[in-house]
C-alpha cells in the first residue's frame, strides 16, 4: 500500500510531467551576468500571510478563482538567490541559512541567481511531517547540524514565486507566478519540491482527509487573480480537524465553573498533559463539571500550568486537577509533536460509554 507521502511524492510528479506552462511573458529564466534581486528582495522578505476561515471557500469566493494547496507542518522559508549568495529567510526575518544547509545547497544548485522563492521547509520522519525534527534545527549548535541534515534531510516545498530573472515578479497576478515556478521547478529534483495545487475544491477536500495522517495541516485558498501582498492576511486558511478522547486531567478555574478542559493520555502507565482546549462555552462548562470529581492526592500534575505550547512558557496559571476517570471527545488538528497536542483542542463532548483505557495512548 502506498504511503502517504508517496501519494504526496505522486502529486507532485503528475503536477511536473504535464504539459508545458507557458512562459511568463518578458521575464528570462537567466539573464547574463548573474542577475541580483530587487533591493526590497535582498531579505529579510516581508511575506504574504493567510486569515483561518472554518470551511473550504466555493470555487469562485476569491478574485481570479480560487487556487487550493496543501498546509504543510512546517517553517515559512524565502530563498533569496542573488548574484552573489543564497539566503533563506524566516517569516520573522530570521536568517535561517546556517540551519538548513542542504536546502541552501540544494538552491545553489537548482535556483538561477535573481530568484526568490517562497515556501515551506519541512522535514519528514517516515510516512509523517515531523515538527519535532524541523524544531531541532533551531537549537542545534552549528557544529552539530551535519548530523542532523544527515539523519533526518529537510525538504523545501516551494508555493510562490517572488522573483525571477531579477525581475520582481509580486505585482503578476498568481495564475502567472504559478505558471513561472511550475516552468521552473520543472528542473528541479529534492529536496526542492512544487507544491501541489489545484482549481477544484472537491480534489482539494480529498487533500485535506487523505493526507492528514501524513501531518499535511488542511489546505489554504489563494485567489489566481490576486497580487502578492507582503504583511496582509489575503489568503485564507482551513485546518483539517478530526475527533479524538482524551482523558480529563485537570482543568482551569474552579471545577464547577472550569474554562479550559486540560487534556491528559497515558504514556508507559503515566498520565501526561497532551493539550488544553480552547475557552468552553457556559453550555461545554456545565456539561464537563456534571462528570468531574476532585483529584486524590496521587495525582501526577503540578498545581500550576504554563499558559505557552504543550503547558510551558514562563507564565503560568492554577490548575485545578481532577480525577483521571472522565473520557472528552474532542476536535484537534493534524498537528502533533510525540503525541502532544500543539494548538488548542476543540471540545465535543463527554464520553460517560468510554473509560480511560479507551483512549489512546503515547
Amino acid at each position: 500500500m502506498a504511503t502517504c507521502h508517496e501519494g504526496v511524492k505522486k502529486q507532485l510528479s503528475a503536477l511536473r510531467s504535464g504539459p508545458a506552462p507557458p512562459r511568463l511573458t518578458g521575464v528570462p529564466l537567466s539573464v547574463p551576468g548573474l542577475p541580483d534581486v530587487p533591493p526590497e528582495l535582498a531579505g529579510p522578505v516581508a511575506v504574504e500571510l493567510a486569515k483561518a476561515v472554518r470551511d473550504i471557500p466555493r470555487a469562485d469566493a476569491l478574485p481570479g478563482g480560487v487556487l487550493y494547496e496543501p498546509k504543510w507542518d512546517g517553517y515559512r522559508l524565502v530563498v533569496v538567490r542573488t548574484g552573489g549568495s543564497t539566503r533563506l529567510w524566516s517569516k520573522q526575518g530570521r536568517d535561517l541559512t546556517d540551519r538548513f544547509p542542504d536546502v541552501a545547497a540544494a538552491a545553489v544548485a537548482q535556483v538561477p541567481p535573481g530568484t526568490v522563492v517562497d515556501g515551506e521547509v519541512v522535514v519528514w520522519n517516515g510516512s509523517r511531517l515531523d515538527f519535532g525534527l524541523l524544531q531541532r534545527r533551531m537549537v542545534t549548535p552549528p557544529g552539530r547540524i551535519g548530523a542532523l541534515v544527515a539523519a533526518a534531510p529537510a525538504s523545501y516545498v516551494a508555493f510562490d514565486l517572488l522573483a525571477l530573472g531579477g525581475a520582481d515578479l509580486r505585482r503578476r497576478r498568481l495564475r502567472e507566478r504559478r505558471a513561472a515556478l511550475e516552468e521552473l521547478a520543472g528542473r528541479w529534483a529534492p529536496p526542492m519540491q512544487l507544491c501541489p495545487a489545484t482549481t477544484d475544491p472537491d480534489e482539494a477536500r480529498q487533500w485535506s482527509t487523505d493526507w492528514r495522517a501524513a501531518g499535511v495541516e488542511g489546505l489554504v485558498a489563494k485567489g489566481a487573480g490576486t497580487r502578492y501582498a507582503p504583511g496582509r492576511r489575503e489568503w485564507v486558511k482551513v485546518k483539517s480537524w478530526e475527533t479524538t478522547e482524551v482523558v480529563a486531567g485537570g482543568v482551569i478555574g474552579p471545577i464547577e465553573r472550569p474554562s479550559q478542559l486540560v487534556a491528559g493520555r497515558y504514556r508507559d502507565g503515566e498520565l501526561v498533559v497532551v493539550g488544553r482546549s480552547s475557552p468552553l462555552s457556559p453550555a461545554q462548562a456545565a456539561e464537563l463539571a456534571a462528570v468531574l470529581r476532585p483529584a486524590g492526592p496521587d495525582h501526577p500534575w503540578p498545581d500550576r500550568i504554563g499558559t505557552g505550547r504543550f503547558g510551558g512558557g514562563r507564565l503560568s496559571v492554577p490548575l485545578t486537577r481532577v480525577a483521571p476517570d472522565a473520557v472528552v471527545e474532542v476536535a484537534a488538528d493534524a498537528a502533533l509533536e510525540a503525541g502532544v497536542f500543539r494548538h488548542p483542542l476543540r471540545f465535543v463532548r463527554v464520553r460517560p460509554d468510554l473509560e480511560p483505557g479507551d483512549v489512546p495512548g503515547i
